[in-house]
């Protein structure tokens, strides 16, 4: 089977769900023994779960890529705002002005390398002086596809070494690795996915270590993650972020070492 077809369904299903993370805003906290500024924000904790948001952008046509090509060395092939230029072992992508799936224009280099072992597949994205919008994209993403440990079933990892860059000159980084395993059904609301792994984000002075101890669970039936809870460390203080039993909402609940709860909602 070639690379393309083999990657193709799970990379438009696994990036459609596997970045779909927390949004939302807390409600009213009292004040608590934790001191403010190490208690999560809205803001920390979407950022968290979103840094792959301004790389996205250029996720969106790896399928079409691979789907595309690969072919014999040099080939060639172009879109309205990008060129693609593949090798025996991978193709290089030059934005001009993209604009992909409503964002900004996106303009900078894409080069892809991938690889086939037994049972898997993967490739190497690497993002150089990749820009969407005013904000500047760097550093690698391995995609890795294999058979799911249940019947019917694929798994999907995603591990990052990447800088972003902000219009303000902030930078957040992150280093780590996501990973779905998509289960199929009948139908398209059928199809459920657990995210599962460990990252470390650094940002504004401060860094946020993620280890997810039960599995965020979801199915394209809810709009939101129905369960899992996640180990989240603020700067060494340890905060456990649940997402609920399995009922269709939009709750989340974080707890801080003391024992105080807070409940997000979900947007």
């Amino acid at each position: 089977m070639k690379i393309s077809n083999f990657f193709r369904i799970p990379i438009l299903l696994g990036l459609t769900v596997l970045f779909a993370g927390l949004q939302g805003c807390s409600t009213d906290a009292d004040e608590q023994e934790i001191p403010q500024e190490q208690q999560l924000s809205q803001a920390e904790l979407q950022t968290i779960m979103n840094t792959d948001q301004w790389t996205g952008a250029a996720d969106s046509t790896l399928a079409e890529l691979f789907q595309n090509g690969p072919g014999a060395s040099g080939k060639a092939a172009q879109n309205d705002c990008y060129d693609a230029v593949y090798s025996d072992t991978g193709y290089t992508v030059t934005f001009g002005n993209c604009v992909l799936n409503g964002t900004e224009n996106v303009n900078g280099t894409l080069v892809v390398t991938y690889a086939t072992g037994e049972g898997t597949a993967s490739f190497t994205a690497t993002y150089e002086a990749f820009y969407v919008g005013n904000i500047e994209v760097n550093g690698t993403r391995t995609f890795t596809i294999q058979e799911g440990q249940e019947p019917n079933s694929v798994r999907f990892s995603v591990t990052s070494s990447m800088s972003v860059t902000l219009a303000d000159e902030s930078v957040i980084t992150e280093n780590g690795t996501k990973t779905v395993e998509i289960s199929f059904g009948e139908t398209l609301s059928d199809i459920a996915f657990a995210i599962s792994g460990e990252w470390t984000v650094e940002m504004d002075g401060n860094t946020y270590i993620v280890d997810v101890t039960s599995p965020l669970t979801g199915n394209l039936g809810c709009a939101y993650l129905v369960s899992g809870t996640m180990d989240l460390s603020k700067n060494g203080l340890g905060i456990t972020v649940d997402l609920g039993d399995g009922q269709c909402d939009n709750k989340a609940m974080v707890i801080y070492p003391n024992g105080v709860q807070e409940e997000f909602t979900l947007e």
